[in-house]
């Protein structure tokens, strides 16, 4: 529970289904607020009073649980070093890997609980059974399948489970479009019904990861060289983390044609920028590549790829490779593969599984 519309609606559905529900809050670090106080907004005073209300509301026994430690060193700590690496992060991908579906479930399951259950719009069901001809097996796998709600799906960074997670995961609004959770929320009369939703990175203090990053990883961050692909130097740069694939904005840079952040060599500490037909691949490879399913393919699929979380899905061939990785070959050249970002691969509405982009 985070005191959000979505947990909550959650928890309420549970309720009446009659199952015997449990309401956990995790506690996760965030970096003090200009007026003092020190709290990730995912677990603000307020998010965590709201969530005690409707525990209370449906007589819920409620914990916090202090993650703060782990959350520091699983996500904080891997969002400002991956910058200082010359990649951008999704620090969604690592809490969802590391915290809910790790740490949290864990917490859950020594309170002896079955499940751990989500306000994420995802859902799950079982792959269908096996065909006679083929051996018998005690247990079908799981799949995850998009939530019903296409635009508030969030399957992408949920990509990193697996069928020992969705053995004991449960999504109870992913069945719904939000404005249905919306309403859900008038008719069981929570006073979270109309609460707005974060979506910003929860720890930090200003929604500035600049600010955040000069403050917590200045000794990593140099300035350097801005070249072209073919290493002439045209200019500086004021840090590698300060810049993103695409970027068109504040390079700094005068010239008679646009010119693009189109990658970055952290061997030397520069920043490599050049004009619209050079920015873009048709290919990338991912590492710390995930199966849903539990296991790779036998050899290559055609699938849908999505390298954002709010890219449209594009069309590719996925070949698994040894050491969990994956080349993926586009039908069309993609502008924004960005490295540190989700490659997140579908057949359909199933979630296949993904990694994280190495290189394009």
């Amino acid at each position: 529970m985070s005191g959000g519309v979505d947990s909550s609606v959650a928890a309420a559905l549970l309720v009446q289904q009659g199952y015997e529900v449990i309401g956990l809050m995790m506690r996760l670090w965030g970096e003090p607020e200009a007026e003092g106080g020190i709290y990730n907004r995912c677990c603000s005073p307020d998010a965590m009073a709201q969530a005690r209300r409707v525990a209370e509301m449906f007589d819920i026994p409620f914990y916090a649980i202090d993650a703060q430690t782990t959350f520091k060193a699983k996500v904080v700590d891997f969002f400002t070093e991956s910058y200082v690496a010359g990649v951008t992060p999704n620090p969604c991908l690592e809490c969802n890997r590391h915290i809910r579906w790790d740490f949290l479930l864990k917490r859950a399951l020594s309170l002896e609980a079955e499940y751990l259950a989500t306000g994420h719009y995802v859902r799950v069901r079982r792959s269908p059974a096996p065909e006679q001809s083929e051996p018998p097996r005690a247990d079908a796998p799981y799949q995850l399948l998009k939530g019903l709600d296409e635009k508030k799906d969030q399957s992408y960074v949920l990509s990193v489970m697996g069928q020992a997670q969705l053995t004991h995961a449960m999504f109870p609004v992913g069945e719904y479009t939000k404005p249905q959770i919306r309403e859900l929320a008038r008719e069981f009369k929570l006073p979270v019904a109309e609460r707005p939703e974060s979506q910003d990175l929860c720890f930090l203090a200003d929604n500035d990861y600049r600010r955040f990053l000069r403050d917590h990883a200045e000794s990593g961050i140099r300035p350097g060289p801005i070249v072209r692909r073919d290493g002439s130097v045209i200019g500086g740069h004021g840090g590698l983390p300060f810049y993103t694939i695409g970027q068109r904005k504040g390079i700094g840079i005068a010239a008679a044609e646009a010119l693009y952040v189109i990658g970055t060599r952290p061997e030397s500490n520069a920043l490599v920028v050049g004009t619209a037909d050079e920015l873009g691949s048709d290919r990338l490879t991912a590492a710390r590549v995930n199966w849903v399913s539990g296991s790779p393919p036998g050899g290559l699929i055609r699938a849908e790829v999505k390298i954002r979380y709010k890219a449209a899905p594009a069309w590719a061939t996925v070949t698994p490779l040894a050491g969990y990785r994956a080349e993926v070959i586009f039908e069309s050249r993609l502008r924004d593969i960005t490295p540190g970002q989700g490659a997140v691969f579908y057949a359909g509405d199933v979630c296949l599984g993904g990694g994280i982009i190495e290189r394009a």
